[in-house]
């Protein structure tokens, strides 16, 4: 009863890192649901950290949404958590991600700030297999 080996390659995915320049993001598609790979600037984690201790409905700290000594990289599941739909990157009134659906805005670490969305975007589990490559799932 073990899954198949298309279920299996479908569990996780390797990405080359090299493709995302600073300040960009690139949009996957992994288990069927985008993925955003977005390689932060200085001042976007900057921000992000300062908005640490602001009120959310779902407090959590920037430093918990990435990778120790890999703060530029930040990995998130590409779904508005109010009904799925795919937010941009750049709009809203947080400089992170803007649902334009129902009116969702989420901060430079991808945490929901206003809005009807219930949750930050969600973080995949992943892992850095190089300074170059990243493994998700």
């Amino acid at each position: 009863m073990n899954p198949s080996a298309d279920t299996l390659a479908l569990a996780s995915t390797e990405f080359d890192l090299t493709k995302v320049a600073d300040g960009q993001q690139v949009t996957l598609k992994w288990r069927g649901k985008p993925l955003f790979v977005r390689n932060r600037t200085p001042a976007e984690i900057q921000k992000a950290v300062a908005d640490d201790g602001a009120s959310m409905k779902d407090p959590q700290k920037d430093a918990d949404r990435v990778k120790p000594g890999k703060a530029q990289w930040l990995v998130l599941i590409g779904s508005c958590t109010h009904l799925g739909c795919v937010p941009t990157f750049g709009g809203g009134d947080y400089g992170g991600w803007f649902c334009p659906c129902h009116g969702s805005h989420y901060d430079t670490s991808g945490r929901i700030r206003k809005g009807p969305a219930p949750l930050n975007l969600a973080v995949p589990e992943y892992e850095f297999l190089s300074d170059t490559k990243v493994k998700i799932g």
